[in-house]
């Protein structure tokens, strides 16, 4: 299986500021599956680098991909049907398209659990494949 890796775990593991800093880097570091980030989570973490660290924090973050310590995940075309399928069907609850694009790419991996910080989407959010997602870090 793998450790699907949400923006808010992405980002704290790199910001030593953050609350969740601790929590999160452990829980990458001490993976023992692949840590894989679905592609909409960059563009994000991205934002988020440049608003509050700088871009040497992203740069090293490219190099730990290029380098294998985490797999990205594009979106297939199956993907983006299940991601505006979600955004549909979650419209009143604010669910966005980097959060449907995770759950389609969990779905599509079979994975049981999730590495996010956001428990407000990712508790309401129902995965075809499961009853719920262990959310992690717990």
């Amino acid at each position: 299986m793998a450790l699907i890796l949400d923006t808010g775990v992405v980002y704290a593991s790199l910001d030593r500021s953050d609350d969740a800093h601790a929590a999160c880097r452990a829980l990458i570091e001490g993976a023992d599956e692949p840590r894989v980030i679905p592609a909409p989570v960059l563009v994000e973490v991205d934002y988020l680098v440049h608003e509050r660290l700088h871009a040497g924090v992203l740069v090293a973050l490219l190099d730990d991909i290029e380098q294998g310590a985490y797999e990205m995940q594009a979106l297939s075309r199956d993907d983006l049907r299940r991601v505006r399928e979600l955004c549909d069907q979650y419209a009143d609850s604010d669910v966005g398209f980097v959060d449907a694009a995770v759950l389609a790419i969990v779905e599509r991996l079979g994975e049981r659990k999730l590495a996010t910080l956001d428990r407000t989407h990712f508790g309401i959010l129902r995965p075809r494949h499961v009853k719920a997602l262990r959310l992690l870090p717990e």
